[in-house]
């Protein structure tokens, strides 16, 4: 008798716990659930469908604000590569000149000068080969009508042989990296006599 006692006290043990754990469980859900405030399902459904169209248009305008910072610096650095010879480019055109110059200083009809001529020739052609291949271009505008973005007139001679505003006379090449002026060429323009 006293084991059947024991069972039946063992067994009304756990069910007792049981209903505590439901009290506990349901007034959990109690505390959980927010009060709401009685208003019609409507007006929030419509200020919920406001904010999300909000956020939506937020979102929008923050995903393209990040593309077009993608792109700046994506123009930037493209730029910066495509243009980072342009101040070592304008430095050895001096250079060049003075090849240019010494080359029309020498008299080609001497014999001891003629393979000094070659020799500077050769250097000049070798180093404007150079600066083509990094797209150093020379701006030789003879004969072609002024452009002021890619010409800087140094005077103006009236000639009735060419066109008015034509380029004559070159005292200097202008040159270009990559489309973009590194130095303006230094010319003569006719003007109508």
């Amino acid at each position: 008798m006293s084991q059947d006692t024991n069972q039946e006290d063992t067994a009304a043990e756990p069910q007792q716990p049981e209903v505590e754990v439901d009290e506990k469980l349901q007034a959990e859900v109690e505390i959980d659930q927010p009060e709401l405030p009685e208003e019609q399902p409507e007006t929030q459904i419509d200020e919920l469908q406001q904010k999300l169209s909000t956020l939506g248009e937020q979102l929008l305008r923050e995903q393209a604000e990040m593309q077009n910072v993608r792109r700046r610096a994506q123009r930037d650095i493209e730029s910066a590569h495509k243009y980072a010879l342009e101040k070592f480019a304008s430095e050895l055109l001096s250079v060049v000149d003075n090849l240019e110059r010494a080359i029309e200083a020498i008299d080609a009809e001497d014999e001891a000068q003629k393979a000094v001529a070659e020799g500077l020739e050769l250097t000049l052609k070798t180093f404007i080969e150079v600066l083509a291949k990094h797209n150093v271009e020379a701006v030789d505008p003879e004969g072609q009508p002024f452009d002021a973005d890619l010409h800087q007139a140094v005077s103006t001679v009236p000639n009735n042989d060419v066109e008015p505003n034509t380029v004559i006379n070159v005292f200097q090449k202008g040159y270009t990296l990559n489309g973009r002026l590194v130095r303006p060429a230094m010319v003569v323009v006719s003007t109508s006599a």
